[in-house]
């Protein structure tokens, strides 16, 4: 089985050095599912809140390639990250997104939506 599709990215800005700007973003986007419905998170921290940000990023494992998801209406997790001028990318299957990714994720979706995830 071929690993399962995902959206687009979710379009990281340009490494953007604005005054402002301390470089760091996350957007996180999960599609799939029975309906195919997308759903989109992101989190552009400032000032003293990057440095908690930029530990979640660090303890996930970019390099690793996670194992294709199994069985159909899964849903798929895209995870763009810029810090400066550094960029990382990864799409996991639900079933795969555990320990450093998952709390990576929830983190991303409670700032953006202002709730504990679920």
């Amino acid at each position: 089985m071929s690993e399962p599709s995902a959206d687009p990215p979710v379009g990281l800005p340009a490494d953007s050095d604005a005054a402002g700007d301390d470089g760091v973003a996350i957007r996180v986007a999960r599609s799939g599912g029975i309906a195919g419905m997308s759903r989109r998170w992101s989190v552009q921290p400032s000032g003293g809140e990057a440095e908690h940000w930029m530990v979640l990023v660090e303890r996930c494992p970019w390099d690793e390639k996670p194992p294709p998801g199994t069985g159909a209406d899964r849903f798929v997790w895209r995870i763009e990250v810029r810090i400066h001028r550094r960029r990382h990318e990864q799409v996991i299957p639900e079933e795969h997104l555990s320990g450093p990714w998952r709390d990576l994720v929830d983190a991303v979706r409670e700032a953006d939506s202002g709730a504990k995830p679920a």
